[in-house]
């Protein structure tokens, strides 16, 4: 008798075939698994991917998800009149996205990725379509993905000459050089104006809306360029001390703040002072930001107060001491009627409430605060892009935690910030970029 082969036989094995991936499964299916996802989660996806957001878009999972509260009564009550509900939906979704990053802001935890930008220090950035555009300290600007923390773009300074201030639109980079404004094309061709023989004083700040841009001056003035013409079109005496800030509305209103502590506003269109604010305090105001969609201008001043004004009024609504020190920057997220996100040379990021003023959130590094926490459990570093990304925890401060007792390298002055949707972007006048992620 042969030797039985029992024991010889060899266990069933697992498929060693790869398993699935996101990407190999089919429309139906996608389908299938994005109908089973509320409002939210459904519109988060649909930015995901491009494959995504068409399966979104071509099954019209959100207008029936959308049609579904609103046959409920739970949306859309402004469109019950005229029946047609589906022109609200963007409406919705953007209300909708607006109300998770305040809520976000207010209450979400928070990390931070921290990641070398520059060689040397930098303390100015601009965000804008998911770029983040960095410089001044540096001899050269460099343009971010704030996605892979990857340098798309580096746009090196003429003629060593200070970069001042810039800002950029998704085909140029435009920035007050010296005493000149010179304009990058994001495809490398550059120009600079006006010649040498014609500079103006010192600038301090600039701002622009297509065609003009507007450098607020030493003298007190604000002088008007056609960036097409590349000529001064018009100089407006506005302060009489330096201008140290502006901000530009879409009616053509130019509004400049001065070291003296007084805010002008100027109408181009009427070619006169519209008006002139000033707050209680009287201290050098460092820094505007006016909300279009509430048409609401804040001011930051050198003293650390952050005051707030209607335009359509001209009335002072409030007035709020946030920091016993310089308030450097102000932003708030674009369409966003109440978050208000503050830095300044104490290092806190701030979250004010726009309609009343109230502090309603603080947040510093945890590294340093919690003794107890070990380097590996609060922070921890991969590589991202073209450079090393550290992330680390951020810490919520309550009401009466004490801005001197927390070291100085959780919070390094934030000479600048951008906002995002549930992100804040700052600068510290180091070569570290940081940006607060809030879920």
């Amino acid at each position: 008798m042969e030797p039985s082969r029992a024991g010889s036989r060899k266990r069933p094995t697992r498929s060693s075939r790869a398993p699935a991936k996101i990407q190999s499964l089919d429309h139906d299916i996608l389908c299938i698994i994005f109908s089973f996802l509320d409002f939210f989660d459904l519109a988060r996806c649909s930015v995901v991917r491009k494959t995504w957001s068409g399966i979104i878009n071509k099954s019209k999972l959100l207008e029936a998800l959308y049609y579904k509260k609103w046959q409920m009564g739970l949306v859309g009550a402004e469109s019950r009149s005229g029946g047609c509900p589906e022109k609200y939906l963007n409406v919705y979704l953007e209300e909708m996205a607006l109300q998770h990053h305040r809520v976000a802001l207010e209450q979400g935890r928070v990390h931070v990725d921290h990641w070398r930008a520059h060689s040397v220090g930098v303390d100015q950035c601009r965000k804008k379509m998911g770029l983040l555009l960095t410089g001044i300290g540096d001899k050269v600007m460099r343009l971010w993905s704030l996605e892979s923390y990857k340098c798309v773009g580096e746009y090196p300074i003429p003629d060593k000459v200070p970069l001042v201030d810039f800002d950029f639109d998704e085909s140029k980079i435009v920035g007050l050089v010296g005493s000149r404004i010179c304009i990058w094309r994001r495809n490398g061709i550059r120009s600079i104006f006006p010649s040498r023989e014609g500079t103006f004083p010192k600038g301090l700040c600039m701002r622009y809306c297509d065609p003009d841009a507007v450098v607020g001056c030493v003298d007190g003035t604000a002088r008007i360029f056609d960036m097409y013409s590349q000529r001064c079109s018009q100089i407006v005496k506005m302060h009489a001390g330096p201008v140290t800030c502006l901000c530009l509305s879409e009616d053509q209103l130019i509004l400049s703040g001065s070291s003296l502590g007084s805010i002008s506003v100027y109408g181009v269109l009427s070619d006169q002072q519209v008006a002139e604010l000033r707050s209680t305090h009287s201290t050098g105001i460092r820094t505007l930001c006016f909300n279009p969609s509430s048409h609401l201008l804040f001011s930051g001043s050198t003293s650390g107060y952050v005051d707030c004004w209607d335009i359509r009024t001209w009335r002072s609504l409030w007035e709020t001491r946030v920091s016993p020190n310089v308030v450097y920057s102000m932003q708030h997220l674009r369409n966003d009627t109440s978050s208000l996100v503050v830095g300044g040379i104490d290092g806190v990021l701030r979250i004010l409430n726009q309609n009343t003023g109230e502090v309603v959130s603080r947040f510093v590094l945890e590294g340093n605060l919690l003794s107890s926490s070990s380097s590996s459990s609060s922070s921890h570093q991969h590589v991202v892009g073209s450079g090393t990304v550290q992330r680390m925890i951020g810490r919520r401060l309550s009401q009466n935690a004490s801005i001197d007792s927390i070291p100085r390298s959780s919070r390094p002055p934030i000479t600048c910030l951008a906002v995002g949707m549930k992100k804040v972007i700052t600068t510290h006048n180091n070569k570290y970029i940081r940006t607060w992620k809030f879920n």
